[in-house]
C-alpha cells in the first residue's frame, strides 16, 4: 500500500508531536511491506530523499519568509503534489492550514485526517482567527473518510458538535526512557527538590497561574521552567517573574535524555496544557516517573486518571506545592507509569494505525 502522511514540519523530528507520530508510524509502515511518504518542509535542516527507508517529499514552504500565513502554501503545495502520487492512504495531521485546499486532495485517496486539540479555543489567537479554526475544523470533519481522536475528549466533542463517529488512537510515547543526570549539575539542581514544568510559552498551558501559584507559596525551592521564551507571551512570563531568582527559565532544551532526567528528578512536574488531545508531555512525563500536577480538564484526566494530582487555579497551586512530596506517593508515581506501558506505548499506537489501515 502507498500511504503518505501530511501536515508535519517533516522528519526527523525537530518541532513536535505530529513529527514524532510521523517518525515512529512511519518506520513501522516500512517494517510491514509499506511504501511510506513523509512531507517535509522546504526548511527542514535535513533534506535527503531518504530515511529509515521512508521516502521524503519536500516542498516549498515560505514561512521563514512571510510567516504564519506561509504555512497555508507549504500545505498547499503538499496537497497539489500528492495528487499525481496514486496514494492509497493519506494520513492528515490536523487541519488548521490544510483543511481549505481539503477539495484538491486526491479523490482516489482514502483521507485520514487526526483531529488534533480544540485549536479554535487557544487564547493566543482572536476572535477573528478563531472563528476561522471552526470553519477549518468543519471543513476537515467534512472531507475526511476517517477521522481520528486522540483522546476521548476530542471524540465526545466531535460526536456532540458534529454527530460523527470518529476512531479513538491515542498518541503514543517510547517506553523506553534514556537519561543524562548531568544536566542537574549543569543547572545547579538538587534531585527532588525543585518543582518543573516544561510547555510551549502559551496562555492556555497556564504557565502564569502555576508560576503565580508557586510565589504565593513562599517556597524557597527552585522552579524550572523548560521551553522557548522567545514569543511574546515568554518575554512577558520572564519579565514577570524577572525578581524571582529561584523561578528559573531554561529556554528550549531538546536532549531526550536531558528533559526526562529533569522530569525523573523534580519533586513535582506541572502540567497545565488545557486545550488539546492526549499531549505528548503529559505521557513522557508519566514514563519518567515524576509526580504528576496536571491542570483539571477532560483530556488530562482521562489520561492520568486518578494517578496525580489536579489544578484549577493558582491556590491549588500553592497548596499543591506546599503539601505534596514525591517521596510519599511513590505508588502513585508507579501506577502512572504502568498506565503507559499498557495503554500508550508506540508498539500499542502503531498497532491500532495497522489495523485500521489494513481495515
Amino acid at each position: 500500500m502507498r500511504v503518505a502522511i501530511l501536515g508535519t514540519r517533516g522528519i526527523p523530528n525537530y518541532h513536535g508531536g505530529f513529527e514524532q507520530f510521523a517518525e515512529f508510524f512511519g518506520k513501522y509502515l516500512v517494517e510491514n511491506n509499506h511504501e511510506t511518504y513523509v512531507y517535509c518542509s522546504s526548511l527542514h535542516p535535513y533534506q535527503k530523499s531518504i530515511w529509515n527507508d521512508i521516502n521524503l517529499i519536500h516542498q516549498t514552504d515560505p514561512e521563514n519568509r512571510i510567516g504564519t500565513s506561509g504555512q497555508f502554501i507549504y500545505d498547499l503545495n503538499c496537497i497539489l503534489d500528492s495528487r499525481s502520487r496514486n496514494f492509497d492512504v493519506i494520513f492528515q495531521l490536523g487541519y488548521t492550514s490544510s483543511s481549505i485546499w481539503s477539495k484538491l486532495l486526491p479523490k482516489g485517496a482514502k483521507i485520514i485526517t487526526n483531529m488534533d486539540g480544540l485549536e479554535w479555543k487557544r487564547s493566543k489567537y482572536n476572535k477573528m482567527v478563531q472563528k476561522f479554526l471552526m470553519y477549518a475544523e468543519k471543513l476537515a470533519v467534512d472531507n475526511s473518510d476517517i477521522l481520528i481522536a486522540d483522546s476521548i475528549g476530542i471524540q465526545e466533542y466531535l460526536k456532540e458538535k458534529y454527530n460523527v463517529n470518529s476512531k479513538y488512537i491515542a498518541y503514543g510515547v517510547n517506553p523506553k526512557n534514556t537519561f543524562n543526570d548531568s544536566v542537574l549539575a549543569d543547572y545547579q539542581l538538587q534531585k527532588d527538590n525543585y518543582d518543573l514544568l516544561i510547555a510551549r510559552m502559551e496562555p492556555e498551558n497556564n504557565i502564569e497561574v502555576i508560576l503565580d501559584g508557586f510565589v504565593r507559596s513562599k517556597m524557597k525551592t527552585k522552579f524550572v521552567v523548560v521551553g522557548k521564551t522567545d514569543n511574546g507571551f515568554g518575554k512577558y512570563l520572564v519579565n514577570k517573574f524577572k525578581e524571582y531568582s529561584n523561578i528559573l527559565f531554561l529556554g528550549g532544551v531538546y536532549d531526550m535524555g536531558k528533559l526526562n532526567s529533569l522530569r525523573k528528578n523534580s519533586n513535582l512536574y506541572f502540567h497545565g496544557h488545557s486545550v488539546g488531545g492526549t499531549n505528548p508531555s503529559l505521557l513522557e512525563a508519566m514514563v519518567s516517573d515524576t509526580l504528576i500536577c496536571a491542570h483539571d480538564n477532560v483530556f488530562n484526566r482521562s489520561i492520568l486518571e486518578e494517578n496525580g494530582f489536579y489544578f484549577s487555579n493558582e491556590t491549588d497551586v500553592s497548596n499543591l506545592i506546599k503539601e505534596r512530596n514525591k517521596v510519599d506517593y511513590t505508588d502513585m508515581v508507579k501506577r502512572a507509569h504502568l498506565i503507559v506501558l499498557k495503554k500508550f506505548s508506540w508498539q500499542k499506537i502503531n498497532k491500532e494505525y495497522l489495523s485500521l489501515l489494513d481495515e
